[in-house]
């Protein structure tokens, strides 16, 4: 992997002042983002405020027709497992043919996505298997072609700022969207409120699309490798292989914690405003915690950083021993959001400036896009699997801190296989 870094450096400098697209050149490192980036947030931020009005509140509308965590743990697999295999078989699509066309579609299957939720009601927790696969299918044509898109548009030298402005995004839509999604559930009939929000959503995503035609066509080249991921992760001398140990330790958090916080916070206490006001505090400290990391943090501290958003990470677990209420819950909201800015945006950095290292990967990036999105869809497929195992098993409140915190620890084994790939 170290062979090649002249040529890679030459490659990914070419590529930082043309673009994959060819057109005007990039900004110098201190400048703007380009036109193209600053779109491309856009498109990301709809697409966050889409899911921000309703994503967390499809699984509480789940849980109220079933009250099962199980069903929602099955939900979230079948909808990480398609994903999966949406990124696999899409690569094709967006290495050889026209990836915005798949950006666009992964938006418009998403407004599919709470078409279908209208359209079952009350019944919609009977086809969890389908509702979790066509979100699946839509985060993965949506983020594969997003994180194609964004690899080309930016470079090592804007792309932290870049995660900032895109995490400081998401953290806006985050704070705003349910907190509006929680007080139109209280305030209407709940069935009325929970129609509305995701008629919003639908309506987002479909001006998400609008938008989107405004991106430039991107150029393609080359043949999709469909097994470049196994070669790579075959080989024990590659830094890839252990990243790829590191992108899934990180899909075991994401998993289960993406979806278990928001419903905990529900569940103890049976309000859409409790939550609506959780996601209010904990996305504005997130949205701060963005800014100033994708302000300040430098790539010679990235290391460094992950190693105390890890730690930190693990921590904030602890205090559900003492009692899992609204309070220990909005502790832990609230100190994640702070240092998850310090884990996520080196991780996510890291991985791409390595892709841009060599002349080689530069070219078969789609290939490499892929492999990430496998890896990281891998972990959160085993915690997931692990969470549904569990809560299967047992109703224990101490079997879930348990679980909870041996899922959360995983940062950790993220930044001790960053430091073996020597990377980061």
């Amino acid at each position: 992997m170290r062979g090649k870094d002249r040529a890679g450096e030459h490659s990914w400098r070419d590529i930082e002042q043309t673009g994959p697209a060819g057109g005007k050149p990039k900004k110098k490192k201190g400048g703007p983002l380009s036109a193209q980036s600053r779109l491309l947030l856009t498109v990301n931020g709809l697409f966050a405020v889409a899911n921000a009005l309703s994503g967390t509140f499809v699984n509480v509308y789940l849980w109220k027709a079933k009250h099962d965590f199980t069903v929602i743990g099955w939900f979230t697999l079948i909808h990480h497992l398609t994903m999966a295999l949406t990124f696999w078989i899409a690569g094709k699509w967006v290495k050889e043919h026209n990836k915005m066309n798949c950006l666009r579609t992964g938006v418009a299957v998403a407004a599919v996505f709470y078409l279908l939720v209208l359209w079952f009601g009350g019944r919609a927790a009977d086809y969890f298997v389908l509702l979790g696969a066509v979100q699946g299918l839509s985060s993965g044509l949506f983020w594969l072609a997003f994180n194609v898109v964004y690899f080309e548009v930016t470079g090592p030298d804007d792309r932290d700022r870049f995660n900032g402005w895109a995490g400081l995004l998401g953290s806006g839509a985050g704070m705003i969207a349910p907190w509006i999604s929680g007080y139109l559930i209280v305030r209407m009939h709940a069935a009325t409120g929970y129609r509305l929000i995701f008629t919003l959503s639908l309506i987002v995503f479909v001006i998400g699309v609008i938008f989107s035609f405004f991106l430039k066509k991107r150029k393609t080249s080359g043949t999709y490798e469909w097994f470049l991921a196994w070669r790579c992760l075959r080989y024990q001398d590659t830094a890839w292989r252990k990243v790829g140990l590191a992108l899934a330790a990180q899909g075991v958090r994401e998993g289960v914690f993406g979806f278990m916080i928001g419903l905990l916070v529900y569940v103890h206490t049976g309000s859409e405003m409790s939550l609506g006001n959780f996601s209010l505090v904990t996305s504005a400290v997130a949205l701060l915690s963005f800014l100033v990391a994708g302000k300040l943090l430098k790539p010679r501290f990235r290391g460094k950083a992950m190693l105390l958003g890890a730690v930190m990470l693990v921590l904030v677990i602890l205090p559900f021993f003492w009692k899992v209420n609204f309070v220990t819950l909005l502790l832990f909201g609230v100190g994640a959001a702070v240092f998850y800015p310090l884990y996520g945006i080196p991780m996510t950095s890291i991985v791409f400036d390595l892709i841009g290292r060599e002349e080689e990967s530069v070219k078969k990036r789609e290939e490499y896009i892929v492999m990430r999105e496998l890896a990281l869809n891998t972990g959160r497929l085993l915690g997931t699997a692990v969470f549904i195992a569990v809560v299967s098993l047992t109703k224990s409140p101490a079997a879930m801190n348990w679980l909870l915190l041996g899922i959360g620890s995983s940062p950790l084994a993220v930044w001790y296989w960053m430091r073996k790939a020597e990377v980061a």
